[in-house]
């Protein structure tokens, strides 16, 4: 199953000339510079922009086509906006219940219970929202949405109003939503490292145009792609706890390239053995050597092959390198100097050690 669209949009001097089919599951996100129309995208998603023309299709159901265009209030959908849109003289309870009792009980996928508990709103319930911190009021928007029960979910840059310690007492819940429900997100952000953390699928757009769309790993590492020059270019791994060294306080994490070490202190489930996890690894923390070091306080060293060298292409960097490596199917980047690439006579099918001095643990 897919979502596929072939929208168009002119406005004044703005053209959004958007085609993609990307998965019906997980979190689809829709990223680029400001401007490109993200937003504009997803309003037409939504049927709110009234002279929008070409194809949306979810699964079997067309929204959009040459023959019909269903209005917002047909089109199975929720929308998150940046700022929680809530009804002041209710209270949460109330606001969650608005629309829920008017849905027809035979299109009621959640009930109110399973949303609050998913949420983790029940204190929040007797509220009104001038009570609620940023963060709990994205939640209880987010509880309405999915109560509206949605065929799919539009969330337009939900985390940009709040600060960072809201930010990461919400993502789990972001977290949450991806495990446990079976419905597609579209999912705005301007911020790689929320995109690294939640989303499966990216959409990468430039002047209203898709310039290219792929599983988040192979995104993120392409390139041709702007991504992977930002200075915080990184490589996601996904991986699986197989272990403990409880008197170091580390973590034992497989993936096909080999095995990482990282602290678990503080994480409130302990890291179980078995547990899927995510990691960030970005470009600047990974150097190169041509034999597998002893002797250092670098912990994660994996051998890899060097599969491309390419420039960067700022008057910044032009001593540097972005090199592209192979960790058994996994892709990785280093940023090297060019000295560094001259001294370790690198080439593509070059085999060497990727030493990694820090790894971040998104999940």
């Amino acid at each position: 199953m897919t979502i596929e669209a072939q929208l168009h949009l002119t406005r004044d001097d703005f053209t959004l000339d958007a085609t993609f089919c990307v998965p019906s599951h997980g979190i689809t996100a829709l990223f680029g510079p400001s401007g490109c129309g993200k937003t504009t995208l997803l309003r037409t998603i939504a049927g709110l922009e009234k002279e929008a023309r070409g194809r949306f299709v979810i699964g079997d159901t067309v929204w959009q086509d040459e023959a019909r265009c269903l209005p917002t209030y047909q089109r199975e959908l929720g929308y998150v906006f940046q700022e929680a849109s809530l009804f002041e003289h209710l209270s949460v309870r109330q606001n969650l219940e608005y629309g829920f009792k008017r849905l027809p009980k035979k299109k009621q996928r959640f009930d109110l219970d399973q949303a609050v508990t998913l949420l983790d709103l029940t204190a929040l319930l007797p509220r009104q929202p001038a009570r609620l911190s940023g963060g709990e009021r994205q939640r209880v928007a987010i509880a309405r949405a999915l109560l509206s029960n949605p065929q799919l979910l539009l969330m337009d840059e939900p985390l940009a109003a709040l600060d960072q310690q809201r930010k990461q007492e919400i993502l789990p819940f972001f977290a949450r939503l991806h495990s446990e429900l079976d419905i597609p997100i579209l999912y705005v952000s301007h911020a790689t490292d929320e995109v690294a953390r939640l989303a499966d699928y990216l959409l990468l757009l430039n002047d209203g145009r898709v310039q290219a769309s792929g599983p988040i790993a192979d995104m993120l590492t392409r390139a041709d792609l702007p991504l992977a020059h930002d200075h915080d270019a990184a490589a996601i791994i996904d991986a699986t706890v197989s272990g403990h060294e409880t008197q170091f306080s580390l973590a034992r994490l497989t993936f096909p390239g080999g095995q990482f070490s990282v602290p678990y202190a503080g994480r409130s489930n302990g890291l179980p053995v078995g547990q899927r996890v995510r990691l960030r690894v970005l470009a600047r923390d990974v150097s190169l050597t041509l034999e597998q070091q002893t002797g250092t306080s670098i912990l994660n060293i994996v051998p890899v092959t060097v599969t491309a060298l390419d420039e960067e292409n700022t008057p910044q960097s032009r001593a540097q390198l972005l090199a592209q490596l192979d960790a058994n199917g996994v892709p990785l980047l280093a940023r090297i100097t060019r000295k560094s690439a001259v001294a370790l006579a690198l080439e593509p099918g070059k085999p060497v050690f990727a030493q990694i001095k820090a790894i971040a643990l998104l999940d």
